[in-house]
């Protein structure tokens, strides 16, 4: 009796389940500022995302910039030129900075997506798509990245499915601010320095409490100790400079008045500026 023969429906993703992302914060601000400066007919920017891919396998996302499309129902067509232009200018600038994949604003993916992932993934083995919701669909900017994933029957492919991977936006604490800025829906005015700062310590001082609540709980057997979590605790306690409370305050204080120092010089030049252009303008006239 012959063997029946089975028709396997597989995915194919290579290295999509370790994959992961890292974003710096200056990609998306341009991607804001390419979205603010669109055409009118425009709904959506995309673009192309320029990095690395790190020794473990994350790609490292740390440049950008859009590219010209026209897409509607019936065409979905790219400047290749422009794409190529620009990537050559890049190159000249930061050679290792070589092409990850793309970008699109808007919430998740669509159909046209497939398309232009279609064209970068003849530019580069496994591109990464991230997506910026500039619309605030969620009363936030959501922010995404995802691979394409084959989707076959037996040897012969189908379709691709986007999947998504873990991103990790890369932002010190200053760059910290002004995402979270960006992310809201609307603010009043832009935090100065000190507000910044206040902001920061009531942060320190709410990751400090969780740190003396979960101490407590592993203490009083509430919470299984975790070792890696110990070791980090220990680490960072042993890399606080050994100051006594006083030399503390000194020590921030001392900071302080030179940052105040500072933006009372830079007001004062402000201000002679203003009056040197103004004595300027008015000598012309006379």
């Amino acid at each position: 009796m012959a063997a029946s023969e089975h028709t396997v429906l597989q995915f194919t993703a290579p290295s999509s389940t370790s994959l992961s992302a890292k974003v710096h914060p200056l990609v998306l601000f341009n991607i804001c500022d390419c979205f603010v400066r669109r055409p009118d007919q425009a709904e959506r920017v995309i673009g192309t995302l320029l990095g690395s891919v790190l020794p473990d396998g994350t790609v490292d996302i740390r440049n950008c910039y859009a590219v010209p499309h026209n897409e509607s129902p019936d065409l979905v067509a790219l400047d290749i030129d422009y794409h190529h232009n620009m990537f050559v200018s890049h190159q000249k600038v930061n050679p290792k900075e070589v092409i990850v994949g793309w970008f699109s604003t808007g919430l998740g993916v669509t159909g046209a997506s497939a398309l232009f992932h279609d064209f970068y993934s003849r530019e580069v083995s496994n591109p990464v798509h991230l997506t910026v919701d500039t619309g605030f669909t969620n009363g936030v900017g959501t922010i995404k990245a995802y691979v394409s994933v084959n989707l076959s029957i037996g040897d012969r492919p189908l379709v691709a499915q986007f999947q998504e991977i873990p991103l990790d936006p890369r932002m010190v604490e200053a760059e910290q601010v002004g995402f979270d800025i960006l992310k809201t829906t609307s603010n009043d005015k832009l935090p100065s320095d000190l507000e910044g700062m206040e902001v920061t310590m009531e942060r320190l001082l709410a990751l400090i409490d969780d740190v003396y609540k979960y101490v407590d709980d592993v203490v009083e057997g509430h919470v299984a100790p975790d070792n890696n979590i110990g070791r980090f605790i220990a680490d960072t306690v042993a890399s606080l400079p050994k100051l006594s409370p006083s030399a503390f305050d000194k020590l921030l204080n001392d900071n302080l008045q030179d940052q105040l120092l500072l933006l009372y010089l830079s007001s004062i030049t402000r201000t002679q500026l203003s009056l040197a252009e103004k004595l300027n303008t008015a000598a012309q006239i006379l």
